[in-house]
């Protein structure tokens, strides 16, 4: 199978082309036109074609969907204000979704988040499972909340209106090599301090190459169409256990400062009060200070990722300890072995505007 893969270069997106290739498909490599190539392991793979392109702006891109048996959307914008995120998020999607009807691609993986769970509606230690309740006031939460709620509901209109097949991926928190410090522990809040939130409360993490490898097998799995599965690992570490973690194998590790989740929850509590009552809702808090937020970031709940494993037949291939020691290692974890025999001849297709 032809994969056309949004998103190539970025954290994610490396792997799942890794993966993919590993599975034996051949891949569209969606970049940026100012993406150095060069940096990424698979890059000169047989199978892999670079498709340089901005989905901001579509130019090029029905032209150069041609060939593709099936699309995995992994491109978004996770910072700057509404706008951008708008911008590289939904207006990006529309317009892949336009090409690709144009183009009769009817099979699409869709990568979500666990960001559009509503949270503070769910109670603590409940089970968080792909029949959780979504996010009801996106406005509660921030930026991306709200532009990947917007693109999920473009994802379902494209399956109505277009016949199509189309599978939601929502992976938990993806951590992996200089990527392990991350909000479901906490915050920075100085160059060499961080702000510890709880101790108990389970991670839904998923580590990257395990993500990575579910993706791919969305691709070959006629079981997955129609549904919205979640992707997290298995045996999730705590806050306590994950950070202790972190301090073993960071070099220079910031300073602890360690607050409960009930004294957080008590204080987020408190700042919406005084916001309400005396500034009708106006204020504009620090996130650590938003209940919605720090609900979805530090409240105790469990996890399910049973759904996931019965219809993509996928089992975590490494479990945390080992996680960690590939995140710390000098392995190349992207290397793909090159089967040319059974390869085509790759080529590099520029296109579109920076």
């Amino acid at each position: 199978m032809k994969l056309w893969i949004t998103g190539a270069s970025g954290f994610l997106g490396q792997y799942v082309v890794a993966a993919a290739l590993a599975q034996g498909h051949e891949v569209m490599a969606v970049v940026r036109p100012q993406t150095n190539a060069q940096r990424l392991s698979w890059h000169d793979h047989p199978r892999v074609q670079l498709v340089r392109l901005d989905l901001r702006q579509g130019r090029g891109l029905e032209a150069a969907l041609a060939g593709a048996d099936a699309v995995i959307h992994l491109a978004a914008v996770k910072s700057g204000d509404f706008y951008t995120q708008f911008a590289g998020t939904v207006l990006a999607t529309e317009n892949l979704l336009s090409a690709m009807a144009a183009q009769g691609i009817g099979q699409l993986i869709a990568i979500s988040t666990f960001s559009v769970y509503d949270y503070i509606n769910i109670k603590p230690w409940g089970l968080l499972d792909e029949s959780a309740p979504l996010v009801e006031n996106p406005k509660r939460r921030d930026e991306y909340t709200q532009t990947k709620l917007i693109q999920e509901r473009l994802y379902r209109e494209f399956e109505r209106d277009h016949q199509a097949q189309v599978t939601i991926l929502r992976p938990g928190m993806i951590y992996g090599r200089d990527n392990l410090w991350h909000s479901l522990i906490g915050a920075e809040i100085g160059p060499s301090r961080w702000l510890r939130i709880g101790g108990r409360s389970i991670l839904p993490m998923s580590y990257v190459e395990n993500c990575a490898e579910a993706i791919a097998l969305a691709a070959s799995s006629s079981a997955a169409i129609g549904q919205t599965l979640n992707i997290v690992d298995d045996e999730l570490p705590t806050q306590h256990d994950y950070t202790e973690m972190l301090l073993r194998v960071t070099a220079e590790p910031p300073r602890l400062i360690s607050v409960s989740w009930a004294s957080l929850r008590l204080l987020a509590w408190l700042a919406g009060q005084v916001n309400h009552r005396f500034c009708a809702d106006q204020a504009r808090l620090p996130g650590i200070l938003v209940s919605d937020k720090i609900h979805a970031r530090f409240k105790p709940l469990r996890y399910s990722n049973e759904s996931a494993k019965r219809l993509l037949g996928w089992v975590p291939r490494y479990d945390f300890s080992q996680a960690v020691a590939r995140s710390c290692g000098e392995s190349d974890l992207l290397a793909v072995a090159h089967d040319p025999a059974k390869s085509p001849q790759r080529t590099v297709v520029p296109l579109g505007g920076g």
